[in-house]
């Protein structure tokens, strides 16, 4: 069967999910999070992609990215792994695969969903039931998106600026995004978009990433979040 290809467009933010074989663990220690954020913050910064948000979870991460062109998540997950891949295998003494195939994606409607999109991936532990809030997890961009503690690796969005006029007012406005109920429609549609590929956002906006694109993008079927995926 034919890959499916992905679809990006230059100052379009996209929801990047990959995880581990047959959703095995790819962190096992401290020192194995601290390595994949370094090489991770290395290709965005080597290959033009501002990262606005992101979670290491046991099997899995999320990052929340927009690219300077087409190329950039793709040649910025291909720097990871190409690092990442052998780092774990020689730790650990394994080998083969580390990664359950291709990574996954969505174009996200920024307007609608992008702060959406980054609560949804700061929540993942919670979802998880690892921990009771998201500032208690250590390995995601929650503490700087909500708390403002320096990392090196998290770039605002022009979305997350508008929040507020001082740094403080943007902490606060965020941290409100996380005591609001969540329907679990959207929920359900976030999962759906990243784990078929298709652009996270209304008819309007699939129809205008078309045009940009010059071909169809498809169309994931809607519904209630599946019970047993409840921390992607």
């Amino acid at each position: 069967m034919p890959r499916k290809p992905r679809f990006y467009v230059a100052e379009m933010p996209v929801h990047v999910v990959q995880r581990g074989n047959n959703k095995q663990a790819i962190f096992f220690d401290d020192a194995d999070y601290k390595a994949y954020l370094k090489w991770l913050r290395e290709a965005a910064e080597k290959y033009d992609c501002a990262i606005h948000a992101y979670v290491l979870m046991t099997n899995h991460v999320h990052i929340l990215v927009t690219p300077k062109d087409t190329d950039g998540i793709s040649r910025m997950m291909q720097y990871v792994g190409r690092r990442y891949v052998p780092y774990i295998n020689q730790s650990y003494g394994r080998s083969g695969t580390l990664w359950e195939g291709r990574y996954k994606s969505s174009l996200i409607d920024a307007e609608s969903y992008f702060l959406a999109c980054s609560r949804y991936i700061e929540m993942n532990p919670v979802r998880a039931d690892m921990v009771k809030h998201p500032s208690d997890y250590l390995w995601s961009s929650y503490a700087c998106n909500a708390e403002g503690k320096a990392d090196n690796i998290v770039q605002p969005h022009a979305l997350y600026t508008a929040l507020g006029d001082s740094d403080g007012v943007r902490r606060e406005a965020y941290q409100a995004l996380f005591q609001a109920h969540v329907d679990d429609k959207e929920l359900a549609d976030i999962r759906a978009s990243w784990q078929t590929g298709t652009p996270l956002g209304n008819d309007r906006f699939r129809e205008e990433i078309e045009a940009v694109l010059g071909k169809k993008v498809g169309y994931h079927k809607r519904g209630r979040p599946a019970k047993n995926d409840k921390e992607e």
